[in-house]
């Protein structure tokens, strides 16, 4: 397979995430930038292989769960959402807010858990299948804050301000204004986001590291977010010091973790008896 049809099959399963209701092949195609013969190639393949599905009524397209069902069974594998779900649960009753964690992948952090401590008044419970906006988002400024700048830049850059999803309306739309952003996260230990993700919401967020040596790099990114009403200002002291010690606790769990792991994939060095 070429490098544009492997491309155009990622594309095709991108235009299809999320959608509530099966898409015809014209907008699609439209949506990807390809004539319909070869979204209709593409997408025959990926019916036959059991990744798409296709209504027999209408012809029209969607995601099969075979996607969702492997995205689980890595995230199983890497027991992620087993040594963190307690963390964010006690978080949640903390703060009593909405909690995430998102785990960094490659140039993208990823959502991966939640736990919901609101039990009165609004609930804010955005879907965790959305965009992690690095530029507008208490995470992606929590975490490019531990890069160097110009890496941290770099990310950003190579997405551009105008984000494909929907952001809020105090989304940080220049460089010289995520600079001052990363400069206050770096010099307060935590970041922020006031509407900046989506309007009527503010959240508070840390990163937490793969090592609990100095130095190591940041493995994710903890948060507290909910409505504006309550997520003020005056409790960012209040948040980012829960946040800090969840972060702490999700730290030596994964530091933790790893050495399991470690221990477990590690060759044996020799055939020789360990005591003589």
């Amino acid at each position: 397979m070429t490098v544009t049809a492997v491309e155009r099959c990622l594309s095709l399963i991108e235009a299809l995430a999320g959608e509530p209701e099966p898409v015809e092949l014209v907008e699609l195609a439209r949506r990807v930038g390809v004539p319909n013969s070869a979204a209709h190639r593409t997408l025959s393949t990926l019916v036959a292989r059991g990744w798409v599905e296709q209504d027999p009524t209408t012809q029209h397209y969607a995601l099969s769960l075979r996607l969702s069902a492997l995205a689980f069974r890595t995230l199983e594998a890497r027991a992620v959402p087993d040594i963190v779900q307690t963390v964010l649960n006690k978080l949640a009753r903390t703060t009593k807010e909405y909690c995430r964690l998102a785990v960094v992948e490659g140039e993208d952090l990823v959502w991966v858990a939640r736990a919901q401590g609101a039990t009165v008044g609004l609930r804010y419970e955005p879907d965790m299948g959305d965009e992690l906006v690095l530029h507008a988002t208490a995470n992606g400024k929590a975490w490019l804050a531990t890069l160097p700048e110009n890496e941290a830049l770099r990310l950003v850059y190579a997405r551009g301000f105008d984000s494909p999803r929907a952001v809020g309306p105090q989304a940080t739309r220049d460089v010289d204004e995520l600079r001052r952003h990363l400069a206050e996260t770096r010099a307060q230990g935590y970041a922020t986001a006031i509407e900046e993700a989506e309007a009527g919401t503010a959240a508070v967020a840390v990163a937490f590291y793969g090592d609990q040596r100095d130095g190591a790099p940041a493995a994710g990114t903890i948060s507290v977010a909910g409505p504006l009403t309550r997520i003020r200002p005056e409790r960012f002291a209040e948040l980012q010091e829960a946040l800090h010690d969840a972060a702490k606790e999700v730290t030596a769990l994964w530091s933790l973790r790893r050495r399991q792991r470690g221990v477990r994939a590690a060759p044996p060095q020799s055939a020789e008896p360990l005591f003589a």
